[in-house]
């Protein structure tokens, strides 16, 4: 009987050698294309406010709907830079790229069919999100048109994380620069009107968004094509099925999370204008130091996917180990800066009477910083580990931890907010706290416990 001659030796990951280089060679990217990405909806703002005020309230309401719709999905990245991260570690590159390609496809599916429902149902939710009269229309518009590029929006995710899984970093840089470049030069021809092309208001916008992203899918998944390979066949439904579950369980986390958060506005909403006010300025700076946490937690799942793909489940643990302390590192950072820069956000960001409710808040905000580094560090080495499930129920146990002591927060003498954002330092422990003891000693199943091994 012959015997096959074995596969020639995979070469050594650059981790390996330099690791610190290495993620930090990854990680920079990746931050760069996270704040480049808002950015759309930014200059769409800066166009629209030149109208007035009400097209500006109308995107506002088209906005936060549609962006709510999208966020739901955000599986087809996560899933999709896991399944590649995995396949490449493990030499399978066919098996990758077939990922790839059911990831493409499904992503297109989807997002058809929002596009189908959401454009004749643009009227009901704007009136949802609480558009009326002059309002309605507007807010109709905007949400029909940015509907369009709902398959553009969902296909781009799923190729970006096929690239993150591939360890490329820099083309999902280049697609989001190049797409909110192409936006701004839509914007100004489609908003105001030049020449033959009328000017069409707030629905403009929409447009220049739809089809700027339409471009940056078309791009993402050529990038993506050439870095994973096309696909030789698609894998059979059971994958779809697979892909499919993981979303169930990141919807029920992301439904979680955002109720949280949307619960916490509400509760420093009721306390007054001012509590409100303080509040909306302290989450825009927390939401914005999320970009740096986030990072690093998606270089993490890259890598341990790739490792734990490979069966070498000692290099992932070292993965997880360096990615929780740089990202901890930063949290420190950001917190001294936060209390450093308490002046500055107040004379930006705050209203006069709003800075009494601020102050005490502000500072729990920046002290809670590195527990909220470790909670994002610990997610991406779970989305890497594939160990979805887990998280979900991290976030059951958050929320359930969390919630009732909102509720108690609101009937709390003396500085109300102060003690919304204690509890929201209670939420983010709980899901650092677990998220760490999955991986040091590793409780329960854990992929990268002691006796972890190969996915």
């Amino acid at each position: 009987m012959s015997v096959a001659a074995p596969a020639p030796a995979a070469p050594e990951h650059p981790f390996l050698r330099s690791p610190n280089a290495t993620l930090l060679a990854l990680a920079a990217p990746v931050l760069i294309s996270m704040v480049a990405e808002p950015l759309t909806g930014l200059v769409d703002t800066a166009f629209v406010a030149r109208l007035g005020v009400a097209p500006l309230a109308a995107m506002g309401a088209g906005t936060i709907a549609l962006s709510s719709i999208f966020w739901i999905f955000n599986f087809l990245q996560i899933g999709t830079q896991t399944e590649v991260a995995g396949r490449l570690g493990a030499g399978e590159p066919e098996r990758a790229s077939a990922a790839l390609g059911l990831a493409l496809v499904l992503s297109a599916t989807i997002g058809l069919a929002l596009a189908a429902l959401a454009i004749p149902a643009a009227p009901w939710i704007a009136a949802a999100m609480g558009a009326d009269g002059p309002l309605l229309a507007d807010a109709t518009a905007y949400i029909s048109l940015r509907a369009l590029g709902a398959p553009a929006i969902l296909v781009t995710l799923a190729a970006f994380g096929a690239l993150r899984g591939a360890q490329d970093m820099r083309a999902p840089l280049l697609v989001a620069v190049g797409v909110n470049l192409l936006n701004v030069l839509l914007d100004a021809l489609l908003v105001f009107g030049a020449g033959p092309v009328p000017a069409l208001g707030v629905g403009g916008a929409a447009l220049a968004s739809s089809l700027s992203q339409w471009a940056g899918a078309a791009w993402a998944v050529a990038a993506a094509l050439r870095r994973v390979g096309r696909p030789a066949q698609m894998p059979p439904l059971a994958e779809a099925g697979r892909l499919l579950r993981v979303g169930g369980d990141l919807f029920i986390r992301t439904g979680l999370l955002t109720g949280f958060l949307v619960l916490t506005t509400r509760a420093a909403t009721l306390m007054g204008a001012e509590a409100g006010a303080a509040h909306q300025a302290i989450r825009q700076v927390w939401i914005f130091t999320a970009l740096f946490l986030d990072a690093f937690a998606i270089t993490g799942q890259s890598l341990v996917g790739y490792f734990l793909g490979a069966g070498q489940v000692a290099p992932a643990r070292r993965v997880a180990a360096l990615v929780c302390a740089w990202s901890v590192g930063v949290g420190i950072i950001l917190g001294v800066l936060m209390l450093l820069g308490r002046d500055v956000v107040v004379a930006l960001l705050v209203p006069e009477a709003a800075g009494a409710a601020f102050g005490l808040a502000w500072m729990i905000a920046a002290l809670v910083q590195p527990l909220n580094a470790l909670a994002f560090a610990t997610d991406g080495v779970h989305w890497g580990t594939g160990d979805y499930r887990y998280l979900r129920n991290g976030m059951v146990v958050a929320s359930a931890v969390a919630l009732p002591a909102l509720a108690l927060a609101l009937r709390l003498p003396g500085d109300s907010l102060a003690w919304i954002w204690l509890v929201t330092a209670l939420w983010t422990s709980t899901r650092a706290t677990l998220g760490a003891l999955r991986i040091w000693p590793g409780i329960g199943r854990a992929p990268l416990g002691a006796a972890g091994g190969a996915r």
